[in-house]
C-alpha cells in the first residue's frame, strides 16, 4: 500500500473512530441515567451550581458546541469526500449542487427537485440540532430525588394501647396529671382550636408545638421526620406519658434501600418528605338549641350571689356569682362556675364574658354505642351572639399524609374510620381533654374560648354574626380540640424516656411509610427530551460512517486513493473544472436553468488538470 492510500484510509478510519467515541460516549451517558433513573452531581459541585449558575452552564454549553462542532465539521469532510468520489462517475448538475450544497451544511430550495431538496433541508436541520442536543444531554437540572421511607410510630389504635391507658389512668387518673402538663393541655388546646376556627376567616394558619410547626392544625399526628421532631429536651421522670411537658419525640425512621445501592444519595439543597401517618380528627356538627326541647335538659337559671363587697376599690372584686349549669347527659350532669358582677350581682355587659358549657361522655341519643360525645355551651354578656348550642363530636381515626416542607407539616385525611370498642379509653381521654379545656378556659371575667370566637368574628367582613358563622366556627374550634389530644397522647408516649431505650414495643407500634424528596442537580430518566437529544447526533453520525465507508470502498475499487486534488465544495474548482472541460450551457431562463440541471457531467482527472466534461447518452 502506497504511503497516499495508507494516508487516506488512517484519516478516514480516524473520522469514523472519532465519530464512534463520541457516539458511544452519548450513548453510556443516557444508559447510564435510565439505568439508575437519577443521577446527581457531587455536593460539593451541586453547590458551586447553585451560586454560578450561569458560569456552569456556559461552560457545559460550550463543552456540547465544541461536541456539536466536531460532529459537524466530520459530516461535512465526509460528504466532501463522497462527493469527491461521486463526480468521478456520472452525475446530473443539480445532482452536483445538492451535494456541494450538503458539504457546505447549506441547503439547497428547488421545488421541482423535492427528492433533492427535502434531502439538504434534512440535513440542514439536523446538523442545527447537534449543539441544542449535546447541551440538553450534557446540562444537569433541578429535580426532586425521590428516595422511600419505612419506621414506625405509636400505634394508639389497638387494643393494647388501649390497656396501657388504663393503666395510666389508674396510676395517675386524668385529675391527677402533673400541673404543667394540665398547663400544656390548655394552652395547646386553645392555640390549636384558634388556629383551625380562624383560618377558615384568613386569620394565620399555623400552629406550633413542642417545637413542630403545623399548617392550620395538627390532625392528631407527631412529626415523624428528625428534623421536623421540634424540641431536642430531654423529660424529666414524671414529665412522660400523661405528665408530658415536652422534650424529644423519638423517631423511628429510615430510607429503604434502593436498587442500585452504589449510588449513594445526595445530601441535596434541601429535602422535603411525604409520609403517611396514623392520625385522628373529628366531625363536629353544631346546632342551636331550642330553649323548648327538652331532651337536653339545658338549665343556665341557677345562679346566685355568694359573694358582696360595697366597700370594694374599683380595683378588687365586688361581688362574685356562683353558677350551676346542668344538662341531661345519660345522667344528668352540673358544672360549676363563678363569675365576677357587682354588689347587685350584676356583669358589666360590655367587658365581661361569660361562656358555660358542659360535656357529656357520651351521645345524646342513648341507643347510640360510646363512639362520639356532645358538648353544650351558650354565651352570655358580650358572648350573648353564642346562642344555645349543642354540638356532637365523632371522633375519627384516620390515615393521613403528611407533607413536610419548609419547615412546615401539613396534613390531609386520606381514609377514617369511628372508635370502636376498644377505643373507649382514648375516647375518655379524649372527652376529658375537651372538658378540661371547657372549664379551665372560663375565668372571673371572660373566657378563652368565647375571646376566640368573638377575635375570629370580629376579623370577619361579616357586620352581624349569623347562627351559621357562629356554629361553624365552634365546630372548626373543637375539631382543633380534639386534634390536638391525640397529638399530645402521642407526644407523651413517645417521649424520649417513655418506653425503656426509647423503644416502642411491637403490640404498639403502627408501620409508617412514604417518601423522601431531595432537591438536587442532576439527570432523571423521568422525561423523554434526552432520548430525542441524541436523536440528531445518531442520524449525523450513520450519515458520515455511511459517507465514509463509500469513499473508501469506492477508492480501493477504482485504486485511486487520495490522488485527486479536487475540492467540489470550493466555487473555484468547480469553475476551474467546467472551463476545461468546455461545457456549453445554455441561458439563466427558466427552460435553461431546467435544461443546464439535467445536464450529467463526468470529472476527468488528467493530473494537474481537472476538467468536467458532459456524458452525452447515445
Amino acid at each position: 500500500m502506497s504511503p497516499v492510500a495508507a494516508r487516506f484510509r488512517l484519516l478516514h478510519t480516524a473520522i469514523i473512530s472519532s465519530q464512534a467515541i463520541i457516539l458511544v460516549l452519548g450513548y453510556t451517558f443516557l444508559g447510564t441515567v435510565l439505568y439508575y433513573d437519577y443521577l446527581s452531581l457531587p455536593d460539593q459541585v451541586s453547590n458551586l451550581w447553585s451560586h454560578y449558575p450561569g458560569e456552569l452552564t456556559m461552560i457545559a454549553t460550550l463543552i456540547a458546541t465544541v461536541l456539536s462542532v466536531t460532529t459537524a465539521a466530520a459530516f461535512t469532510f465526509s460528504i466532501k469526500e463522497a462527493l469527491r468520489h461521486r463526480i468521478l462517475q456520472p452525475i446530473s448538475l443539480v445532482q452536483l449542487s445538492a451535494g456541494v450544497a450538503l458539504a457546505k451544511g447549506s441547503i439547497m430550495l428547488r421545488p421541482e427537485h423535492l427528492r433533492l431538496t427535502t434531502m439538504t433541508l434534512f440535513a440542514f436541520g439536523v446538523l442545527r440540532l447537534l449543539t441544542a442536543g449535546w447541551t440538553t444531554l450534557l446540562t444537569p437540572t433541578y429535580f426532586l430525588w425521590p428516595v422511600e421511607m419505612r419506621g414506625s410510630e405509636l400505634d394508639i389504635t389497638g387494643s393494647a394501647f388501649s390497656t396501657l391507658l388504663f393503666q395510666e389512668f389508674q396510676i395517675q387518673g386524668l385529675t391527677a396529671i402533673q400541673d404543667n402538663s394540665f398547663e400544656i393541655l390548655d394552652i395547646g388546646g386553645m392555640l390549636s382550636g384558634v388556629s383551625a376556627a380562624g383560618y377558615n376567616y384568613g386569620l394565620p394558619g399555623t400552629f406550633n408545638f413542642n417545637g413542630a410547626k403545623y399548617n392550620v392544625s395538627t390532625q392528631g399526628i407527631v412529626p415523624a421526620i428528625e428534623d421536623y421532631s421540634g424540641s431536642d429536651g430531654i423529660p424529666s421522670a414524671n414529665g412522660t406519658r400523661l405528665g408530658f411537658s415536652g422534650g424529644n419525640v423519638t423517631v423511628n425512621l429510615g430510607p429503604i434501600p434502593g436498587e442500585h445501592t452504589s449510588v449513594s444519595i445526595p445530601q441535596g439543597f434541601s429535602r422535603n418528605y411525604s409520609m403517611w401517618q396514623q392520625g385522628l380528627t373529628a366531625n363536629v356538627s353544631c346546632r342551636p338549641i331550642d330553649l323548648s326541647q327538652t331532651q337536653y335538659g339545658w338549665n343556665t337559671a341557677n345562679s346566685s350571689l355568694v359573694y358582696a363587697n360595697s366597700a370594694a376599690s374599683n380595683d378588687s372584686i365586688a361581688g362574685l356569682r356562683l353558677w350551676n349549669i346542668s344538662a341531661n347527659c345519660d345522667t344528668s350532669m352540673t358544672q360549676e362556675y363563678v363569675t365576677m358582677v357587682d354588689t347587685s350581682g350584676n356583669a358589666n355587659v360590655l367587658r365581661n364574658g361569660f361562656l358555660p358549657s358542659v360535656v357529656c361522655p357520651g351521645p345524646t341519643d342513648l341507643n347510640q354505642t360510646y363512639t362520639s360525645f356532645t358538648i353544650l355551651s351558650q354565651g352570655f354578656f358580650k358572648y350573648r351572639f353564642l346562642d344555645a348550642t349543642v354540638c356532637e363530636v365523632i371522633p375519627l381515626l384516620t390515615t393521613v399524609r403528611a407533607n413536610y416542607s419548609n419547615d412546615l407539616i401539613s396534613s390531609e385525611v386520606i381514609s377514617s374510620t369511628p372508635f370502636q370498642p376498644e377505643n373507649e379509653q382514648l375516647l375518655s381521654f379524649v372527652v376529658g381533654a375537651a372538658k378540661f379545656q371547657s372549664i379551665s378556659s372560663q375565668g372571673l371575667t371572660s373566657s378563652a374560648i368565647g375571646d376566640t370566637l368573638y377575635t375570629v368574628y370580629s376579623s370577619t367582613t361579616n357586620t352581624s354574626i349569623d347562627d351559621n358563622l357562629g356554629n361553624q366556627t365552634q365546630e372548626e374550634y373543637w375539631r382543633g380540640v380534639v386534634e390536638f389530644s391525640a397529638t399530645f397522647l402521642r407526644s407523651g408516649f413517645m417521649v424520649v424516656g417513655s418506653f425503656p431505650d426509647d423503644t416502642i414495643p411491637d403490640n404498639l407500634s403502627s408501620p409508617i411509610n412514604g417518601t423522601m424528596y431531595i432537591s438536587t442537580i442532576g439527570w432523571t430518566r423521568g422525561s423523554m427530551i434526552s432520548l430525542l437529544a441524541i436523536l440528531p447526533i445518531t442520524i449525523i453520525t450513520i450519515l458520515t460512517v455511511a459517507c465514509t465507508l463509500y469513499s473508501i470502498l469506492h477508492a480501493e475499487k477504482k485504486n485511486i486513493g487520495n490522488r485527486i486534488n479536487f475540492n467540489a465544495s470550493n466555487p473555484l474548482h468547480l469553475i476551474m473544472a467546467a472551463a476545461a472541460g468546455g461545457l456549453t450551457l445554455q441561458d439563466f431562463d427558466d427552460d435553461g436553468i431546467i435544461a443546464n440541471e439535467g445536464m450529467k457531467v463526468t470529472l476527468q482527472d488528467n493530473g494537474a488538470q481537472k476538467m468536467f466534461v458532459e456524458d452525452k447518452v447515445v
